[in-house]
Order: C-alpha cells, then structure tokens, then sequence
C-alpha cells in the first residue's frame, strides 16, 4: 500500500456547528475530487469540544465528531526515522561491527524477542571495547557464548556444548614448553595453542576450561578422551594463533558493552519542538524511538530535524492565528475556505484562499461542490444546512445574504427538512444553558481578537428563552472578571442573544470598556451591562463597531 500523506481539515477552536461541519463535508469534497487512489488523505478534524447544538446535528445526520487536533506541530512521526532493526544481546562483537557497517550506522539498538528496547551500542563503544580493555579475563566477564566463538574463528567444536558460554577464566597462549605451562594455567582458563600433545594435556590436567586448537591440527582421542573427563572444552580452527587471539575479543556479546540504564527515547507522536530542546542539551548522536509498548521502531538523530515533514493543513472558517490550532505557524497550510474579516495569519508559500462576504462558510462549501459538479449526499446535505440555520440565526442576522437563503433552502430539499422546523429542534437542543458551568459556556463560542496590540475576547450565547438569558447573565458577570483577569485581556465581552427577540445582552468589562460600548452603539451601559437592539451578529455587528470606535479613540 503506497504512503498517502494526511490532511487534516479544521475549524477555529471553540468550535460552532458551521466549523465542524464545514470540516466534514469539505473534506469529504476533497477526497471525492481526488479519487480513493489520491496521494492524499483528507480528514476532518475539531479543535476543541463540540457544543450541545453541533452534536444533536452530528448525531441526527449519522457522523460522528470529527477527531480532535489540539496542536498542529511536527511529531516525530513526520521526521524520517532511520528503521535500522534491533539486534539480539547475544551476538558477538564482531558480528555487530559488520552490521553497523553494513547498514551504516553509528547506533545499534539491543532488543529482545518481543521487540522491546534493551540498550544501545555505538560504534564507540566497540572501538573502546577492542582498544582500551586489557584485561585477560573479560572474555568469561561477559560470558561469551561458545557459538560466538565458533563462528568468529571459523572453527568445529569437538568435544563440548555449542550452547554454553565461557563464564569463567582468562584467556592465555600456550607459547613455553610444558612444564612453565603448569604454572600459568589456571583451573577454567582458555588456552589457545597448537598441534602439540604435550601442551594439550598439560592444559587439560592444568583444569583449563577451554583449549582452542589453531592451524587446523588434528586432536586425538586420547585427548578428547581427557578433555571429557576433566570438563574441558575442545575447539579446532584453521586460523593461527595470533589471528586467534587477535579476534577472541570481539567474540564477547554486544549487551556486556551496552548502554541500558536512564535511556533517552521518544514516542512517535511527541511534537518535535518539544524533544529538539532534549537532543540539543545531550551529546548523543542518534535517538531511538519506540511506540507505546516500548518496542523499538527506529532512531533519529538532529540532521533528521533539518528534514521534517510540515503537517499539511486546510481551515475553515477562520483565519486568525489566535483562534487556529496550537502550532498553527508551523503547519503547511494548503488552503483557507472563510468568511470572516482577514485576519492575522500568514503563510510561507501561496496557498489556495477563499473568502467571500456571506453568512456561513457551508455557503461557500456548497458553491464549491456545484462547481466541482459533485452530488451531495443527503447527510452531507444535511450538515450544511444546519451549519447555515445556525450561523444567520435562520436568516434572522444580518451577514445572511441571499445566497445563504438559496444554499439553505436547496439543501433542506436534499437532506428531506424543513428549515424553520427543524431548526426550531437543532436550537432547543443547544437550549441546556442551566446545567452548564459559567466557563463551559463561556468558551462554547469564544474568540480574541487583535486591534493593534489591544487584545479583545468576545464570547456568545445563543437562547429562544429570555428568562434563561436573563439567569446566565448574572452568574457570567463574576466570571467575565476572572476571565478578563486569567486571560491576560485588555477587554472582555459576553453576548448573551436572543434569537426570537433578535437582541443582545452585552456584559463587559476592562478600562473604558462601557465607555467603548456606548459610543459603539449608542446604548447606555449600567453595571457593566448593556441591551442592544437588533445587534444578533458578533461578525458583523460587534466586531466592526468596537474596532471602528477604538481606532477612533486612537486617531491622532
């Protein structure tokens, strides 16, 4: 199966049902455009938590939530990851220098049979092992195991188990003549000699554990007779003595010289700017990487950093950093499909941009599949009406244009409802604002905005009860304080809109934020609070007044 490369398309944070269900059905434009055999993958995502309202729409319609993308930034997922597979403990040395060669790496990673990650080895560590070690016992130390040695020296055991291991011992060559032998030798040890019988017996009776035989000379059986009454391993190789000796270090298993403990791993969906600052303050050159089970998968290292894979991106409804997925900078973003004011975003590449001055982005969604000449499926349908009928209020705001009323009413057809009806049940859903805390509702629909350096939030709440407004509005305004305070804001509103009356109640605080609403709008502003007739839309009503009054107050 080829790679596709995943796409994921996403609405603002804090999320409302024209930003949810323009991510499904844009992406399912998408991937219909390209065909199942595409090189891409378009898949709807959310940015933060679906409100009452969206999900009856979800839920009716037969989706489920799109999946949630809380940070946008390279994983080390998107890094190309060097898959050079793990080695079992027990080989030799040697044979793991001829791996690492031949795969050209500086970093083996030991596993054991399950794939799960033991230790590490460089290439350091072996020239360390064969340069710096001295001692003539390390070979037993690190419990060599005879098949290493077998198949290092080329050689055939003739008496003993290939199974077992050298554990005990130093490793000697029997170079004098028979009876300065007898003083040398040690019970355990492993001689390495030549064709002499008297040396091979001496090292038998002497109590030596092994006796390696070079040039290929013949053992008789006498002696092999003696080694198996005295525990005495035999092993016959064509190579000499000194190339015997050069090479019974490198038999040694790789795990003796690994690296196991305080173990510098990183998962495969760790965001890379995050496990950058990590490689940077350690010295090491590779970086292996495991999955959630702790098998080993790969290893990276800081030039793979240079290379990384940007996560490819499409918004919708939006363009404004601040209300973008975390990371948003760091993302290759393809295309913007909106209707709101342009924002404050920016991109390294053109990218594909549409922005047209309608009601709801499902508006644009729906030219685009009739000019695409792409059917729409009844569910699709189903999401982009309700994404309007929410986003002008059932053509009750004033952003609905025309051909919002055209979309809706064409889509309700295809979709089998009926606008005012069943938006009447799409609202009285989202109508459970009593049992929600002052901070889920106030972030159910909350956005900032930037006006030169002021930092504005606005939060909305939409009810057909008044009574129901009335009761949110006082237990919000303590909240808006904490908000305003928490959050850093140089100003804080809360709307608080009454779809059937088409009026707003209007908290806010902040220095000279009543000042700002009145000659915003013309209203008076008592106790932090304020009633709007008319003002529906925070888009194109709310929005464009406050900036229009605080670039006012700061003409010169």
């Amino acid at each position: 199966m080829s790679y596709k490369e995943t796409v994921c398309v996403v609405g603002h944070k804090n999320p409302d049902t024209d930003s949810i269900c323009s991510a499904i059905a844009y992406a399912y434009l998408k991937n219909q455009l390209q065909g199942k055999d595409g090189p891409k993958k378009y898949v709807p995502c959310r940015a933060g938590a679906v409100s009452p309202e969206t999900q009856y729409v979800l839920e009716r319609f037969r989706f489920r939530q799109p999946r949630y993308l809380e940070n946008i930034g390279t994983r080390v997922k998107d890094m190309e990851i060097r898959r050079t597979p793990g080695v079992d403990g027990k080989i030799s040395v040697k044979d793991a220098w001829e791996f690492m060669k031949t795969h050209n790496v500086f970093t083996l990673a030991i596993t054991d049979e399950k794939d799960h990650l033991k230790g590490l080895v460089t290439t350091n560590d072996i020239a360390k092992s064969y340069m710096d070690e001295n001692d003539s016992a390390i070979v037993s130390v690190a419990k060599t195991p005879y098949r290493n040695i077998l198949k290092a020296l080329d050689a055939e055991m003739v008496v003993g188990d290939p199974g077992a291991a050298l554990e005990k011992g130093k490793v000697i060559i029997a170079a004098a003549n028979p009876d300065v032998m007898e003083n040398y030798i040690d019970p355990h040890d492993c001689v390495i000699l030549g064709n002499r019988y008297e040396a091979q017996l001496m090292a038998i009776l002497a109590g030596a554990g092994c006796i390696i035989v070079c040039l290929g000379a013949p053992v008789s059986k006498t002696i092999q007779h003696m080694a198996r009454e005295h525990g005495t391993t035999v092993i016959v190789t064509n190579l000499d003595t000194y190339t015997v000796a050069r090479l019974i270090n490198q038999c040694m298993p790789i795990d003796f010289f690994m690296k196991s403990d305080d173990l510098m791993t990183f998962g495969m969906y760790e965001y890379t700017d995050v496990i950058q600052e990590t490689m940077m303050k350690k010295r090491y050159r590779d970086f292996p990487i495991v999955n959630n089970d702790g098998c080993y998968i790969g290893t990276i290292s800081r030039r793979n950093m240079m290379a990384v894979r940007k996560r490819a991106l499409i918004l919708v409804d939006h363009n404004e950093v601040s209300q973008a997925v975390d990371n948003v900078e760091n993302a290759e973003i393809l295309e913007v499909i909106d209707h709101h004011r342009l924002g404050s975003l920016e991109t390294v590449n053109p990218v594909f941009f549409r922005n047209e001055p309608v009601g709801c982005t499902a508006t644009i969604i729906w030219q685009m599949y009739h000019e695409k000449n792409v059917p729409i499926p009844e569910n699709i349908a189903g999401l982009l009406c309700s994404a309007i009928l929410s986003d002008t209020l059932v053509f009750r705001s004033p952003t609905c244009t025309i051909l919002d009323k055209q979309a809706a009413q064409e889509l309700a057809a295809i979709a089998k409802i009926d606008p005012e009806e069943y938006a009447k049940e799409m609202f009285a859903a989202a109508s459970t604002l009593r049992d929600k805390t002052p901070e889920e509702i106030f972030y159910n629909d909350f956005k900032t905005f930037d006006n030169n350096g002021i930092i504005i939030g606005i939060g909305q709440v939409t009810s057909m009860s008044q009574p129901e407004l009335d009761e949110i509005a006082v237990r919000m305004k303590p909240f808006l304080e904490k908000q305003y305070t928490d959050k850093g804001l140089d100003l804080a509103f809360f709307m608080l809109t009454n779809i059937i009356e088409e009026d707003t109640i209007m908290l806010c605080y902040g220095k000279s934020a009543g000042e700002l609403i009145k000659n915003a709008f013309g209203v008076e502003v008592k106790e932090n609070e304020a009633k709007m007739k008319t003002v529906v839309s925070r888009k194109k009503q709310v929005v464009p007044a406050i900036m229009d009054a605080l670039n006012r107050d700061q003409d010169v």
